[in-house]
């Protein structure tokens, strides 16, 4: 199928998403391979259905959204994933970055403050048969300590700093890649764990919204992102 090919079928559609993501940078052919084999469309509310292959994000319930599709790709490619790695993420949101992540590593432990949110994605991991995501009502800023430590960690919302609580349960030789600024200005940034030191780099210009700590079920706000 050519770039100029599109028969306004969601395949045509994730066919040229793909494209896309490739060259926009997404190069890794696991990471390529699950955004592939992941229906998008299973995490996208129903009124936005025929968006679901769009490279934009898109709301859904709680007053969230699911992110644009080449952050997730290039977030996912900047863990430098293995099929060993325990992955913690922070912020479920729709479930879709964590059954990406699924598809390229060992296990993942993801923590939503959103009870709402956590159900519905717990259920659209069922429906597409994924086993290897463990779920978590609770505070992201805290982690998930009783299942520390961990070879990689995702964050989905913006820190001020990088948060020490996150970074002392990466195991040593460990990636962490996080939005790390304020409303103004927002990087992603990839921390490794050397020992006891931490090496950091700056990777991409991006705008999430503030992580934040507690329980969320009467706070609204984005849990998308995009350039």
């Amino acid at each position: 199928m050519s770039a100029g090919d599109d028969d306004g079928s969601p395949h045509s559609h994730k066919i040229r998403l793909l494209m896309d993501l490739r060259l926009a940078g997404v190069t890794d052919t696991r990471v390529l391979s699950a955004l592939e084999t992941v229906p998008r469309e299973v995490f996208v509310s129903d009124p936005f259905q025929e968006h679901a292959y769009d490279n934009r994000a898109l709301p859904i319930e709680c007053g969230q959204t699911i992110s644009q599709p080449l952050v997730v790709g290039l977030m996912t490619q900047y863990l430098e994933l293995g099929l060993r790695d325990k992955v913690l993420e922070i912020g479920t949101g729709s479930g879709y970055q964590a059954a990406i992540l699924s598809r390229v590593a060992r296990r993942v432990y993801t923590v939503e403050r959103h009870r709402p949110l956590l159900d519905r994605a717990e259920a659209r991991f069922r429906q597409i048969g994924l086993s290897n995501v463990v779920t978590r009502h609770g505070d992201g800023m805290k982690g998930w300590p009783a299942q520390a430590p961990f070879t990689r960690i995702l964050v989905t919302a913006a820190a001020r700093q990088i948060p020490e609580s996150l970074t002392d349960q990466l195991d040593d030789g460990g990636v962490m890649v996080l939005p790390v600024g304020d409303e103004n200005k927002q990087w992603v940034m990839r921390v490794r764990r050397k020992s006891h030191r931490l090496a950091t780099e700056r990777l991409l210009a991006v705008r999430f919204v503030p992580l934040l700590g507690g329980l969320g079920e009467s706070e609204r706000g984005a849990n998308g992102a995009s350039f």
